[in-house]
Formats: C-alpha cells, structure tokens, sequence
C-alpha cells in the first residue's frame, strides 16, 4: 500500500485517443460509471463503460475495503496483525483469501531477489510514508535484520493456519497487497458481465479491462508521470489494453533526513531502502499475474535499470518502462510501439550503453 508512482491520463486512459473507423459493435455508455473510495491507505476508483452495471461498480470496492480489515499491519481485528502477535506461539487461522494473499508473497520472497514479506521489523522501525518516520539507529537495524526470513513461515494448506517461527517475525504485506486486491475485484466485475473497465488501485496497479470505449480494437491510453514532478507533470503514455499496469519507485513516500531522501522501499539484507538508479519502472503485463505485477515491480525495482532490464527480458509477456535518476528512459522492445515519451527533459536510451 505504499507504492503510488502512475496516473491515469486525462479522461480516465482516454487521452489522444481519436475516432475509431473499426467497426465497434459494443453496446457502451458515452458517460461512464465511475465509482470512489479511499481505503487501503489510497485511492481506490473503478470506471465501467457497460450499461446497467451500477451495483457490480460498487459491490467491487467493498472487496478493497474487505481487505483493508483483513490485511492491514497494526490495525484491530487485521488478520495480518493477528499473525504477526501470535509470532513464535501458535498458528493463526486465517480465511482462504488472505492465505492466497502470503503464499504468493511467499513465491516472489523465495526468488531471492530483494524482495521478503517478513520486511515488517525494518518497515515499523523506519515508518516511512507516515507522520513518525525517522532514520532507525545501527544498533536497531542491526537487531531487527536477523527477524527477516521468509524461510521462518510456515503453511498449513489444511486448515489454512500461518505459523511465523521465531518471534518478533512480522509480515508486511504492503508491496502486493494492491495489486492482489485490484485483481480480485476484476475478477468480480467480470463475473458480472464488465467487458470495459478500468481499476485503479493508487494510481500505481492499474488494471485495464478489454479495449477502450472509443474502439474495439483501440488500445487504452495511460498516462506515466514525472518522477521529479510527480503531482503536476506526465512523462509519457502507454498504450493497453486486458493488461495488467504496475509501477514502482522513489519518489511518493520518502524521508528526508539532512537534504538525504530515503525510499521507502527497504532493502532485507542491509536494513536500508535500495538506493539504486531507478527513478521509476513501470511494467506492463499480458496474461494472468495474480498480484498485477505488485510483487514483481519490487522485485525489479530492487535489481536497479540494467539488471531489471535484463531480467524482464527474458519473460515473454512482461515489458517495461524504466526511468534512471539522469532522466534517461529505457523501453524493452514490446513497449517500442507502445509508448509515446511526451515530456523533452527525457531522452530514450539504449541500454547496451548502461554500465551495471
């Protein structure tokens, strides 16, 4: 819940788009359902183009809200914190969904790469995204690092029980949570008839449902920011569509400490966040992900640009839009055509000329 880096372009993804000459045999309204709620710790909106899908619209944001109760850390009744206070003592029951929930954090945990659902010890010691952020101490870091292990989880598919094995273990589920819900809610609408939608979760896990209104075969239009403007400028535009849009980086939540800005996004081994040269990566994937790339964008933004840039090439139904701290873009080969760089402080890159 703390990854907030892209915004939709203006008119919900419909910017620069024209009239379509294809044929569009849908049956969409010119004015669509949009529906609001800000929980989660975000600002959660789905927009729906078919008729007569009012109640579905606002049935799917209860799901983010049933959530918020489920999984927030530090919150009474959160079965996430019943979890983390019942570390090193007993198994939690918890309900089928919020087991999925772990066991897919658990997946990308165990690739190794960066990325552990046991980050909670550092994440309550930094609080960065909240009022009482600050830098922690050595000595704290250096006592909560040993607490990081996903390992010390443990999975009881019968009665769906989590164990965390050593106390003072806490999970934060705050990097895929997003993601995960913005898929459980797509899957509801399409269960009730939704074929043209968008769902958007933070503005940084997006999920765009069949093509736009304005064609059957046009493409949706989503509009990336500025890393170094983020509330006034766009950097570019990204073409979509039954794809899922992910987005990861530094610059919504930080702390600055002595002209120092530290991410939020925390590094297991060392205790501090990644400080790399990614400004921002967004992915856009083409197939099912369960958590919509949530886990994978923290995973790849940990690599840095020319390692992330190399692992996503070798996955055929992931590409990416990575943004440097030297204001250069680097686009995997599928996005070429699919992406449009609007704002001139940027320049695209090669990133064979990238050293790392």
């Amino acid at each position: 819940m703390r990854k907030i880096l892209i915004i939709l372009a203006t008119a919900i993804g419909l910017l620069g788009l024209t009239a379509c000459s294809n044929q569009d045999t849908r049956n969409l309204l010119s004015d669509p359902i949009k529906k609001d709620v800000t929980t989660m710790g975000t600002f959660v909106q789905v927009t729906v183009y078919d008729k007569g899908k009012e109640n579905a619209t606002a049935d799917s944001l209860k799901i983010a809200q049933q959530y918020n109760d489920w999984a927030t850390v530090d919150q009474k009744g959160s079965q996430i914190d019943a979890i983390n206070e019942s570390a090193g003592v007993k198994a939690v029951v918890v309900n089928e969904n919020i087991y999925q929930l772990i066991k897919e954090g658990y997946n990308y945990s165990s690739t190794n790469k960066g990325y552990d659902i046991t980050i909670g010890p550092l994440t309550s010691l930094w609080r960065i995204g909240f009022p009482d952020a600050r830098k922690p101490s050595q000595s704290e870091i250096n006592n909560a690092l040993p607490l990081i292990d996903y390992k010390q989880i443990e999975f009881n598919d019968k009665d769906h029980s989590i164990f965390l094995k050593k106390k003072g273990i806490q999970l934060d589920m705050g990097s895929i949570t997003k993601g995960f819900v913005a898929m459980k809610m797509v899957d509801y609408l399409k269960s009730q008839g939704v074929t043209t939608a968008i769902v958007n979760l933070g503005s940084s896990s997006i999920y765009v449902m069949g093509h736009s209104p304005r064609g059957a075969n046009e493409d949706w239009k989503i509009g990336i920011k500025d890393p170094n403007d983020p509330e006034k400028s766009e950097l570019g535009i990204i073409q979509a569509a039954n794809e899922h849009i992910n987005t990861s980086g530094i610059y919504e939540r930080y702390l600055d400490v002595n002209g120092h800005k530290y991410s939020h996004i925390l590094n297991p081994k060392t205790g501090y966040p990644f400080d790399n040269d990614i400004a921002s990566v967004t992915l856009v994937i083409d197939g099912e992900d369960a958590t919509n790339g949530d886990g994978l964008s923290t995973m790849i933004y940990a690599m840095g640009t020319k390692k992330g840039y190399e692992y996503i090439s070798g996955m055929k139904n992931v590409q990416a839009v990575f943004i440097d701290k030297n204001n250069k873009v680097y686009i995997t080969p599928g996005l070429k055509d699919k992406f449009n760089l609007t704002n001139k402080s940027y320049t695209i890159a090669n990133i064979d000329d990238l050293k790392g």
